[in-house]
C-alpha cells in the first residue's frame, strides 16, 4: 500500500475529527441496541401520509417543473410561510429576509464561511453542539468557552471574553440546548444581545427546538429585540415535520443575508426545489401546528419517563437536568469519571449514549454523558437507563 502523505491534504484536515456521533450511530444500527446516543426524531410520529399526498399535489399540479433548478434563496411561497412563522416566533420579518438552507448544518457552514479566517475566535456555550464545533474547525477557528448554569450561558462572563479577546460571533442554542437541555432565561437572552451591541459582536441564534416545548412558556428569540442588525437565527423543519428534507433556514440582516446566499451558490446552488415544493405544499395543506401538538406531547411523556427512570435507579453522586422541551438531559457523574470508557462498557450492555468530551471546546467534561429520549419508546427508555445504572453503580 502507498502512504498517505499528510502534505497531501489541506491544513484544515489537521483539526477536523470525525463526529462521534456519526460514528456511534453506526453500531446503534443495531437492532438490539437500545439507543439514547442520536438526537434523532420519533419516526413513528412522521406524517408520512400527509406528506405522500403533499409529493402528489406538487407532481399533479406543476409536473417537471418540480424537478428543475431554482433561485439559491429558496422557493418564494416557502420563504413566506417561513416569515409567518417566524412572526409567530416573535420575529417580524419577510421573505426577503429568509435565506432556506439544506438543514440548519449547511447554515453553520455557510456562517463559517462569510465570517471566519484562521485563528478567529468563537465565543461559545460550554458545552455546545458538537456538530457546530466541527463545522467551524474546518475554518480554523479558535473557541474561547463561556460557563454555563441552569439559566444558559452567562452574559457578564461573554462581556469579560469579548474584552480580552476579539470575537467575530457568539454562538447559542436558546432553547433546550444541544447538549444539556438547557435554556436561556429571558433576562440573560435580552442582556446577552446588550453585550454584543457593546461590543460590537454577532449573535449567531441556532433554534432547532424551540417547537418542541412540553412545559412552561415560551421565551422570544433574541433576534426578536434586534434593532441593530447584529443577530442571525437559525431554524429547520427537521425536528417539527422530518429530518430527511433536509430543509433549515437562516434569517439574517441584509449585509449578512447577501453574503449567505453567495456563500451557498458556491455550495450546492440551492437547496433542493422539489423537497421545498413538498414541504411548502404540506404547511399549506396540513395542520402541522397539530402535528407538532403531537410529537410534544410524545417527548414529554418520554422525557418524563427517563427522568423517573433516573431517579429510580441512579447510584448517589449522579445527577441530571431537566428540560422544559427538546429531545436531550445531561447526566453528571462523580468526579473522576471518564465517561469515554463507561460508554464501550455500555456497548457491551447494548445501550448507548454519547460521551461528554466531545460537546466541551475545551476539552472537559469527562464526567458527563447526553442521554436522547425522543428515539425510544418508555420500555425502552426504562430497560436502557436500567442498563446504564447497573454499570453506572458498579
Amino acid at each position: 500500500m502507498v502512504p498517505i502523505m499528510e502534505d497531501k491534504f489541506a491544513r484544515r484536515m489537521r483539526c477536523m475529527q470525525p463526529s462521534s456521533i456519526r460514528e456511534t450511530l453506526k453500531v446503534t444500527e443495531q437492532p438490539d441496541v437500545i439507543s439514547f446516543a442520536g438526537g434523532l426524531p420519533a419516526a413513528e410520529l412522521f406524517p408520512v401520509q400527509d406528506v405522500r399526498a403533499a409529493a402528489d399535489a406538487v407532481f399533479a399540479e406543476i409536473g417537471a417543473r418540480a424537478l428543475q433548478y431554482g433561485v439559491t434563496d429558496g422557493v418564494r411561497s416557502l420563504r413566506e410561510r417561513i416569515a409567518t412563522e417566524m412572526g409567530e416566533r416573535g420575529v417580524a420579518c419577510t421573505a426577503d429576509d429568509v435565506l432556506v438552507t439544506t438543514g440548519s448544518q449547511q447554515s453553520l457552514d455557510l456562517i463559517g464561511k462569510v465570517f471566519l479566517n484562521p485563528d478567529d475566535v468563537i465565543i461559545t456555550e460550554n458545552p455546545t453542539y458538537l456538530a457546530a464545533i466541527q463545522s467551524f474547525q474546518c475554518f480554523e477557528a479558535r473557541f474561547v468557552p463561556a460557563p454555563t448554569d441552569d439559566d444558559g450561558i452567562d452574559p457578564d462572563a461573554v462581556d469579560r471574553l469579548a474584552s480580552r479577546v476579539k470575537a467575530r460571533f457568539v454562538y447559542v442554542i436558546p432553547n433546550f440546548q444541544n447538549p444539556t437541555g438547557r435554556t436561556l432565561s429571558a433576562e440573560r437572552r435580552r442582556a446577552l444581545y446588550e453585550v454584543a451591541v457593546k461590543r460590537n459582536l454577532t449573535i449567531v441564534e441556532d433554534d432547532p427546538y424551540g417547537k418542541l416545548r412540553y412545559r412552561g412558556e415560551a421565551i422570544a428569540p433574541i433576534k426578536s429585540f434586534d434593532k441593530e442588525g447584529r443577530v442571525v437565527y437559525l431554524s429547520t423543519f427537521s425536528k417539527t415535520v422530518a429530518p430527511g428534507f433536509r430543509t433549515g433556514w437562516a434569517v439574517a440582516p441584509a449585509d449578512i443575508r447577501t453574503r449567505l446566499v453567495i456563500a451557498k451558490q458556491a455550495a450546492d446552488l440551492h437547496t433542493s426545489s422539489l423537497d421545498q415544493l413538498i414541504l411548502e405544499r404540506y404547511l399549506r395543506d396540513f395542520d402541522n401546528a397539530r402535528h407538532v401538538e403531537r410529537v410534544r406531547a410524545a417527548y414529554g411523556e418520554r422525557y418524563a419517563c427517563m427522568d423517573a427512570a433516573l431517579t429510580e435507579l441512579m447510584p448517589e453522586g449522579y445527577t441530571w437536568t431537566r428540560p422544559d422541551g427538546g429531545m436531550f438531559l445531561w447526566v453528571t457523574g462523580p468526579k473522576g469519571l471518564d465517561t469515554t470508557v463507561l460508554f464501550r462498557a455500555a456497548l457491551e450492555r447494548k445501550v448507548a449514549f454519547i460521551p461528554g468530551r466531545d460537546f466541551f471546546p475545551d476539552g472537559a467534561g469527562s464526567e458527563c454523558m447526553r442521554l436522547n429520549f425522543s428515539n425510544a419508546s418508555m420500555q425502552l427508555i426504562k430497560e436502557g437507563v436500567s442498563r446504564l445504572a447497573e454499570l453506572c453503580r458498579r
